[in-house]
């Protein structure tokens, strides 16, 4: 009798590409429906897209209804090109980011490195010239008026309603596409583990300076190019149209043009490809070459539009915040600083807009929170090399998170900034990647599936009404810098900036006060407050601007003087000084002091041999014979 044979089936092998090449394999095993009972449903893009831009639109529309606040006003009010509408765009992809600010004010370039950053400007180009551009011959007009009741001001706060609206509606556009690149990159084979960190991210409170405050649309559109490219370069990677790869390309220069951060692509790139395409390390950095070369491309055209080493020594502590540290303090705060951002992450209160100078206090090497820092980054370190070792997906949002993080934390390049929550903004897709992970395999856990259900849902009910509340309340802070600095200063009352900026909201709220009695108290308590400042930094030469207007107000032409001389000491090239000084004159003319007056007009003058009201006030004097009288 013959022996029976055991007939296997076929192995089934990968259904090809068109090209004939495998697909690449899940870099998360996908987890059926039915194992967590979750509906089949949440498992669509469409139905993911549309709750993660309802978050987002819901968290963040009562902005539109927002003013501007912090650099909105650098940035947008007082940008000149950007008032020219489409007529300014040239300017705007050939100079500075603050180039029309600091041409205003009269100075060289203020911030280390210089800052070519152009995409959102132009984008505000855009949006202005639909609003309404501005002729050249009208510009100064405008800016002069920007911040005082009229027509004038009244139109551009009307223009900052539309801008807050177009923030939030970009925000929600870049949550869809984060969830398109969580979804077919980093989680291709869960599409639940990218759902629940694209929620993550649209509902963090800590992103509230970077949506409420429409001058971070930098932030927006290099995270939106920055995922688009990604996904381009998977698309091309597997399909091999021309089409995707010059799609990725124009995508990775657009983020670029929108900010530096996309260089961090030069790492997470050729990762993305090693971990979740399965290529091997070297041809990972072949397939990521072309992308290399948009990054060369761009370092060319920034250093033809800005020459770093052309930039003055930058003097001003709010642009240097370690100018007052020793090297070894210098380091230590370095070192201890990134600490702050993972707390904020974790729990995000209190948030402010300002972290400059003295609102994180110098530290040196006996302070347990720098060795706490340096022992958790590099732990965090040496898990992204494990789990990249092993594929994990906790490998590359380690990753994610350190390079951004690397960008920013003053180590390498110096920002001219201790912190800032928008500084966070890219780093923590790696965070909201890691906490998708997490609670999903947390869930896997719980034995039985409808708990596991129960739980997850519970705690993103309970997620998104915490994080709402916050959020929500937290816009709110941002409508203009009437209501942000007198609340971050609650959180932040060492910050030389913030008691700078309360004082002068002080001082424009008097200009408008009809109670005299008010009006001083108004005053008195912005000197305080600039007094405060300028005790923290002796340097500050806006503070001791400000703080004169305040006395030139209150009628005290003496101590208006000296704060005007200080500032001139320290910024002789500021263009209004001229006529702050003649101004002086005519507050001692009103006293008769005659002789002061002249001082403040030859003071004048001498800034400015053309300054026609100061040379007309001088001949009056002289001609009067009041003199020495």
């Amino acid at each position: 009798m013959a022996q029976k044979k055991n007939i296997q089936p076929p192995i089934k092998q990968k259904p090809a590409s068109p090209e004939g090449r495998p697909q690449p394999a899940p870099a998360v095993a996908e987890t059926p429906a039915r194992d967590m009972q979750l509906p089949a449903w949440l498992y669509d893009f469409k139905v993911q897209a549309v709750i993660v831009a309802l978050l987002a639109f819901g968290f963040y529309c009562n902005t539109f209804s927002n003013e501007s606040a912090l650099d909105d006003t650098l940035l947008i009010t007082d940008n000149e090109y950007v008032y020219q509408g489409f007529a300014g765009i040239p300017s705007l992809l050939s100079t500075d980011a603050y180039y029309s600010y600091y041409k205003h004010m009269g100075v060289g370039n203020q911030l280390s490195g210089g800052r070519y950053r152009p995409l959102s400007l132009v984008n505000f180009a855009i949006e202005q010239q639909f609003l309404g551009a501005i002729p050249q011959s009208k510009i100064d007009s405008v800016m002069q008026h920007a911040g005082y009741p009229g027509p004038q001001h009244d139109k551009l706060v009307s223009d900052m309603h539309v801008r807050h609206a177009f923030n939030v509606l970009w925000f929600t556009l870049s949550v869809i596409v984060l969830l398109w690149f969580l979804r077919y990159v980093v989680f291709r084979g869960n599409h639940i583990m990218a759902f629940l960190a694209a929620v993550i991210f649209a509902i963090h409170p800590i992103h509230t300076e970077v949506v409420a405050n429409v001058k971070s649309r930098d932030e927006i559109l290099s995270l939106l190019f920055i995922c688009l490219t990604f996904i381009c370069a998977f698309k091309y990677r597997e399909q091999k149209k021309m089409w995707l790869l010059v799609a990725g390309l124009a995508g990775y220069f657009l983020a670029f043009l929108s900010k530096e951060y996309a260089i961090g692509l030069v790492v997470l790139l050729p990762l993305a490809f090693y971990m979740f395409g399965k290529e091997t390390p070297g041809k990972s950095i072949v397939a990521a070459l072309p992308y290399a070369g948009i990054a060369v491309l761009f370092l060319i055209i920034r250093s033809q539009i800005i020459d770093p080493s052309g930039n003055p020594p930058d003097l001003d502590i709010l642009n240097n915040p370690y100018g007052f540290a020793s090297a070894t303090e210098r380091l230590a705060t370095i070192l201890a600083t990134p600490l702050n951002y993972l707390r904020l992450l974790i729990f995000p209160h209190p948030l402010t807009s300002d972290y400059s100078y003295n609102t994180i206090p110098y530290k040196d090497f006996a302070s347990l929170l720098v060795w706490l820092s340096v022992v958790v980054h590099l732990g965090l370190l040496w898990l992204c090399y494990k789990f990249t070792r092993q594929r994990n997906v906790l490998g590359f949002a380690i990753a994610f998170y350190l390079v951004n993080l690397a960008l920013v934390c003053n180590l390498f390049f110096n920002i001219g900034a201790t912190m800032s929550e928008r500084l966070i903004y890219h780093s923590s897709v790696g965070f909201a990647i890691a906490v998708g992970y997490l609670l999903y395999k947390g869930m896997e856990k719980i034995p039985s599936a409808a708990a596991a259900k129960t739980a997850l849902a519970g705690l993103m009910v309970v997620l998104i009404a915490l994080c709402g509340m916050k959020t929500i309340a937290r816009n709110a802070d941002w409508k203009n810098n009437y209501t942000l600095f007198p609340q971050d200063l609650k959180a932040s009352p060492n910050s030389v900036m913030l008691n700078a900026y309360v004082a002068a909201a002080y001082v424009d709220q008097s200009v408008d006060e009809k109670d005299t009695v008010k009006k001083k108290a108004e005053l008195h308590e912005a000197v305080h407050l600039f007094d405060k400042a300028i005790s923290l930094d002796t340097t500050y030469v806006t503070a001791y601007i400000n703080r004169g207007r305040s006395w030139y107000d209150l009628g005290e032409a003496d101590s208006d003087f000296y704060n005007l001389n200080k500032a001139r000491e320290m910024l002789p090239g500021y263009a209004q000084l001229p006529e702050l000084f003649y101004n002086n004159a005519v507050l001692y003319m009103n006293k008769h002091q005659y002789q002061q007056a002249m001082n403040a007009l030859q003071i004048s003058l001498k800034l400015n041999p053309n300054f026609t009201p100061s040379r007309n006030a001088m001949t009056n004097i002289i001609n009067a014979g009041v003199l020495g009288k």
